[in-house]
């Protein structure tokens, strides 16, 4: 295995993908060919103004271009496309299963009835399963953000997962931090967690540890998108090791939206080292220029770890997922082997 080149032994990790978002992974031709389907005429026009679009400024700029660009979206055939396209794109990079993030809120508050948005997505992830063996589960993301009456956007969410449960496995929460307080989405969180919903919010990727902590004391959060800033509360750091709280890292992300300087400055080599439960994750990928496959090239490459510390991110993020059991074994069993051949 050692005398495979770094593409090669990332090809042969069968990987799970934890943290990415479906309406972020629409491929920039893709939004060319919506945008002229339905007449959306303010976004580009061609893939060289598609890549200036996609240079972002700071985080709410990100926010400012990503809610521009899914209003292209507008019916079942379209969120089909979407579903699709991203679930054959995972399992190309060997992802076996996901569990995708998308935002349905989004689409009804635009007037798009919401079963055909989860026709469509469903429609996708069953043509995906059907021509690759990858399973997809999804999560449903609140729209956090400052400017929204947040009160109907969360009901909203849990309303569309809880319509949708026999593919619909968390609830989740996006958007910006800072402005956004977690503790005001406590009610539906709880409902969430009394309805047997798993709980996935962001945190502490653009504030700092308290975020975190928020999420873990008022939204029962299971696991954490993002959360690159709990390594500077060492209190935290012991909580979220004893209660193995699963951080979502994503570096390419965190530097395109301007959270973290350059690979080096990321803090994913820290948070392995302090013992956190971390995983490697992609986030919006056409949009940040990334695949989860240069994710762990760039985990080799520009974060200097070892293929053995790879290797572990990858049986991680299975762990770490909500797959069925007999899932995770097989996973489980095929990464074996790789690494059984770094240690020849």
């Amino acid at each position: 295995m050692d005398q495979l080149t770094d593409e090669e032994f990332v090809d042969a990790l069968p990987k799970v993908e934890l943290h990415v978002h479906l309406e972020g992974s629409m491929r920039p031709q893709t939004l060319l060919t919506l945008a002229r389907r339905h007449g959306v005429d303010d976004l580009p026009t061609d893939l060289d103004g598609v890549a200036t679009f996609y240079e972002f400024r700071d985080f709410d700029h990100f926010i400012e271009v990503y809610l521009a660009a899914v209003r292209v979206l507008r019916d079942a055939g379209d969120f089909a496309l979407l579903a699709r396209e991203t679930a054959l794109g995972l399992a190309a990079q060997g992802v076996r299963y996901a569990e995708i993030t998308f935002t349905p809120f989004l689409h009804i508050q635009r007037g798009v009835d919401a079963d055909e948005v989860f026709a469509g997505v469903e429609q996708g992830r069953r043509e995906a399963e059907e021509a690759t063996g990858i399973q997809i589960r999804w999560i449903t993301d609140i729209p956090g953000l400052p400017d929204m009456d947040l009160r109907p956007a969360s009901e909203g969410t849990i309303e569309f997962a809880l319509n949708y449960r026999e593919s619909v496995i968390a609830l989740g929460l996006g958007g910006p931090e800072v402005g956004v307080p977690r503790p005001q989405f406590a009610e539906v969180f709880t409902a969430a967690r009394d309805a047997g919903l798993h709980r996935i919010p962001h945190a502490g990727e653009t504030t700092g540890p308290r975020t975190i902590w928020d999420c873990l004391e008022y939204l029962h959060a299971e696991r954490i998108g993002h959360g690159i800033t709990a390594c500077d509360d060492p209190a935290l750091v012991d909580h979220l090791r004893a209660h193995h709280i699963p951080l979502e890292v994503c570096p390419t992300s965190n530097l395109r939206t301007g959270v973290v300087t350059d690979y080096p400055a990321h803090p994913l080599p820290r948070m392995i080292e302090l013992g956190l439960p971390v995983s490697l994750n992609s986030d919006d990928p056409p949009m940040f220029g990334t695949t989860l496959r240069d994710e762990y090239l760039h985990a080799l490459r520009s974060l200097g770890l070892t293929r053995r510390q790879v290797a572990d991110l990858a049986a991680a993020g299975v762990d770490h997922s909500f797959a069925p059991a007999a899932v995770k074994e097989a996973i489980h069993a095929d990464l074996a082997t790789v690494v059984e051949g770094l240690s020849r």
